[in-house]
Order: C-alpha cells, then sequence, then structure tokens
C-alpha cells in the first residue's frame, strides 16, 4: 500500500518535507492520519515549517481533533502570512470549530480575492455568526458581477431556504439565465437543483424552457424523464428513458428503478438492480434493492435486511451525557435559520448547518466521544463479516470517523420524510429533548420507523421496526435503510444525527 510506502520512508528521513507531505498525503487518502500524525507534530517541533505545521493541522482535522489543528494552523500562518492555502484553511478550521471566523475570512479574501471556495466559506461564516442578511447581500452582490458562478448560485439557494425565503431559492439562477440562456452549465446546475430538492414540477418547466436554447443537450431528455416519472406521467416517462442516450443514462438510473417500482415493475426494476448494483452507484442502489426483494420475496431480502436485532441497535446514553440540559442549551443556539434545507428530510422544523461534531463546544466533545464509543460497540456486535453486503463487508478495524453529524429541531407537526443516506455506513437518531404527549395523538406519534419506504413511490411496505423515542437514546442503524418519523401535533423535539464514514 502507498501509505506504508510513504511511511517507511518518512521514518528513515524524519526531518525531510517531501517525505513527509507524501506520507500526510498517503493518510489522507488511507485514513492512516493517526499514525501519521505523530511524526509530523515532531518533525513541526524541530525545526518549524509552515508547509509541515499546515499538513499537521489537515491530519488534526481529518481526525475532528478542531482544538488542535486551530493551533497548527495559526502556527503555519505566523509562519508563512501570505500563503494563501494556510489562510483559507486556518479560516475553515476556526468555521468548522464553531468559533468567530469571519476575520479569518477576510484575510484570506485579501489574499485570494477570486476564490470562489474561499467566498462560499466566507459566507458560512456570516451566517454562522448571526448575520444572514449580510451572507445573502454578498452573494447576490458577487453573482451580479459572476452571473455563470453556478456554486454560487447553488449555495445561495440553499441559504435563502435555510433563512425562510424558499420561494427566491432559484431567482438568481433565472436571472443569469435571462441573461445567458444558451449557456448549458447554468441550466443544468438548476436542473441538478432543483431535482436533489425534489422540485419535479418546476423541473419539468424548466427543461420545457431550456429546450428552445439548447435544443441538442442529450442531458434534456434525462432531466425530462425524471420529471414525468416523479410526477406520475408514467407513459411519457417510458417514451423519454428509452430515447436516453447511454451517457445520460447513468444520472437517472435511480430515478429509472423508481419509476418501474412506482408503476409496479418489480420484475423490471430488480432487473435493472441487480445491473445497477455492479456499477459505481451501488450505495444509491441498495435502498431499492431492499424494497423490490421485499415486494418480490427474493431471498436476498432476508440477507440484506433480515439480523435486525443485531443491525439495529438501542443505546441508553444517559449516563454517558450526565448534562443533556446544558448539551440542549448549546444545540438550540444553533438553531438560527427560519427554514430547511431544500435537500433534506425535515419537515417543520430546521437543521444545523456545517459538520457538529468538529465544534469544539466541551458539550459537543463528550457528545462526540460517547457516541464514537457507542458506534465502536455497535459493530463489534454486528453479523458476521460479509464481503458482498454493504453494511458486513466493511473494515471493523479502523477508529470510527463521521461523514455528517447535524442536529435538527422539530416544532408540531414537524416530521422527517422516509429517507436513506447513501454516503455513510452506519445512520442514527439521538433524542435530546421530546415533546409531552398529546392526548389524541396515535401511540406511535413521534416514533423513528425503520423500513418503511418513500411514500412517493407508492409502495406497500410497512415499516420493519418503530421505536419510541426516550431522552439519551440512541438508536444505530444501517444507512441503506429507509427511515423516518411519524409527526406529532405539539410542542418541540431536539436531536442530534449522524452518518458514519465508510471504513476505507
Amino acid at each position: 500500500m502507498e501509505f506504508e510506502r510513504a511511511l517507511h520512508v518518512a521514518q528513515q528521513r524524519p526531518n525531510d518535507e517531501s517525505a513527509l507531505s507524501d506520507l500526510a498525503t498517503a493518510a489522507l487518502a488511507e485514513a492512516r492520519e493517526d499514525v501519521a500524525l505523530p511524526l509530523l507534530r515532531r518533525a513541526a517541533g524541530r525545526a518549524p515549517s509552515a508547509l509541515l505545521w499546515q499538513w499537521t493541522g489537515l491530519l488534526e482535522r481529518s481526525l475532528d481533533e478542531h482544538a488542535l489543528a486551530i493551533k497548527s494552523f495559526a502556527r503555519a500562518a505566523g509562519l508563512a502570512p501570505t500563503d494563501r492555502s494556510i489562510a483559507h484553511g486556518h479560516a475553515r478550521v476556526a468555521l468548522e470549530a464553531g468559533l468567530p471566523a469571519q476575520e479569518l475570512f477576510e484575510r484570506a479574501l485579501r489574499l485570494s480575492p477570486g476564490d470562489g471556495d474561499v467566498l462560499l466559506g466566507y459566507c458560512a461564516a456570516l451566517f454562522a455568526g448571526g448575520k444572514s442578511d449580510a451572507a445573502e447581500a454578498g452573494l447576490v452582490g458577487v453573482l451580479e458581477r459572476a452571473p455563470l458562478w453556478t456554486d454560487g448560485h447553488v449555495q445561495l439557494a440553499q441559504l435563502r431556504s435555510m433563512i425562510g425565503k424558499k420561494n427566491q431559492a432559484t431567482a438568481s439562477f433565472e436571472r443569469a439565465i435571462q441573461m445567458q440562456p444558451k449557456l448549458r452549465p447554468l441550466w443544468i446546475a438548476l436542473f441538478r437543483l432543483l431535482t436533489q430538492s425534489a422540485r419535479f414540477e418546476e423541473l419539468d418547466e424548466s427543461v420545457a424552457r431550456a429546450r428552445s436554447h439548447v435544443p441538442s443537450e442529450p442531458e434534456l431528455i434525462g432531466y425530462e424523464a425524471i420529471a414525468a416519472a416523479e410526477l406520475g406521467d408514467t407513459q411519457r416517462a417510458d417514451r423519454l428513458f428509452s430515447l436516453m442516450r447511454p451517457e445520460a443514462q447513468e444520472m437517472a438510473v435511480i430515478f429509472r428503478i423508481r419509476h418501474l417500482l412506482r408503476s409496479g415493475r418489480v420484475g423490471e426494476a430488480c432487473a435493472r438492480i441487480d445491473e445497477a448494483l455492479q456499477s459505481d452507484q451501488a450505495a444509491h442502489v441498495w435502498p431499492y434493492a431492499a424494497i423490490a426483494w421485499r415486494l418480490s420475496a427474493d431471498p436476498r431480502s432476508h440477507w440484506l435486511e433480515g439480523d435486525l436485532d443485531r443491525m439495529v441497535s438501542i443505546v441508553d446514553l444517559k449516563s454517558a451525557l450526565p448534562d443533556i440540559p446544558s448539551l440542549e442549551r448549546v444545540l438550540r443556539r444553533l438553531h438560527s435559520g427560519k427554514g430547511e434545507f431544500l435537500d433534506q428530510s425535515v419537515r417543520g422544523g430546521s437543521q444545523t448547518d456545517g459538520p457538529l461534531f468538529t465544534r469544539i463546544d466541551p458539550e459537543i466533545r463528550a457528545l462526540r466521544s460517547a457516541i464514537a464509543g457507542a458506534v465502536e460497540r455497535h459493530v463489534q456486535n454486528l453479523p458476521a463479516p460479509d464481503s458482498f453486503h454493504p453494511l458486513l463487508g466493511r473494515r471493523r478495524d479502523r477508529r470510527t470517523r463521521f461523514s455528517g453529524s447535524w442536529s435538527v429541531f422539530l416544532r408540531g407537526g414537524g416530521y422527517h420524510t422516509n429517507h436513506v443516506h447513501p454516503e455513510g455506513w452506519i445512520s442514527s437518531a439521538l433524542y435530546i429533548h421530546l415533546a409531552e404527549p398529546n392526548v389524541g395523538d396515535p401511540v406511535n406519534a413521534g416514533w423513528l420507523t425503520i423500513g418503511e419506504a418513500d411514500t412517493k413511490l407508492g409502495v406497500e411496505l410497512r415499516a420493519v421496526r418503530e421505536i419510541e423515542p426516550k431522552v439519551g437514546r440512541l438508536v444505530l442503524f444501517p444507512s441503506y435503510m429507509w427511515h423516518g418519523t411519524r409527526p406529532f401535533t405539539k410542542g418541540e423535539r431536539l436531536t442530534v444525527a449522524f452518518d458514519v464514514r465508510q471504513p476505507i
């Protein structure tokens, strides 16, 4: 392996910046940061080097050790105050740690005035600091000068949705398209955003408008097929899927499977699923395999989801989190947005922005530590390894890493739609505050459901598990399993959720 070779070289040449840089690069690629980090720290301490302190900070950041990473980046910035990447890294780590980062991003912007990633980070820092109006105005101003910056349009749409301006989310896209209607990247970025946020009527209308400006674009058929399928226009969707060119079929494979399931063609869906599971889209396909195999009584259904007693864990973290009220106060402060993410499952509430577990608040660090321990115990209790299985075929000898972490605040009537987490390995729900039971509510109001498919598919599959929420209760389950919540009518609910990263 590349890491082992780089480690051997670095051990032989412990003061060589090039060898240590190669080691850090390989460590990040192969999730071996904890092994490489001591060598980088010692070398940076022996002969102060901006590059080595930067690499040290990057390794610490990857391990969610942001309190240490901030110090390392500060040392790097002190040694190389005009280095653009160090300035940006310093600002980014501070933002992820939950510290004020506006001034650090302003410094990074002075060094890299046209860097889109730095601009987006600056706007995120403004939002995190309670300056959502300034963040919105900043993005609007940049997009007026650079209307072809698609990443900026997407970020502005997300920001507007989060601050309660969902009806204005795509306004900047529309303005740019009006100015440059023949520019393909603008249309495609808009289509992707509308698809991810399940705004299929708008997608259908946008594709129709685009045809008069980019009529030869093959992806138009794909997005029109997606819109038709999700809107239930079965015959039009069939025709459009059949017309798609090979280069456009990959982007629509999940929606074609959804279309087949929705229209009752389970056998055809199974054939498509078997083919797609051999592709690099397998992580997105497993949830639909679970549906199709249950509907068709395929014995692989039991193989995929059968051992729920060990694939799903219910853990009481109360003893590991002795001061839940303090944790609740910290989390409530983070829910500054008025609206919802465009592309998330929350309905009737808000979700925090940025990775939760990278924050350096003592309460969050204690929370992360307790959760990491629970995850490690859960992993050790999983069924026997199976190299073909999406849950059981992963390594179990690596430290717990998170691909995402956040908090959700729900008001009365709020819930999560049934959804999955294809970027994760193990997903979760941890209950911090719950609404009092309301007379007249169903017994299972607010309960977590597992195995109940997206209702928009129209398939009759009941949940395989329903789990009652309790304060301090942590539920762990495979990320490919469908999950959601039953609505509750009154009160508030505060939860923490995360995805465990798929081990390399």
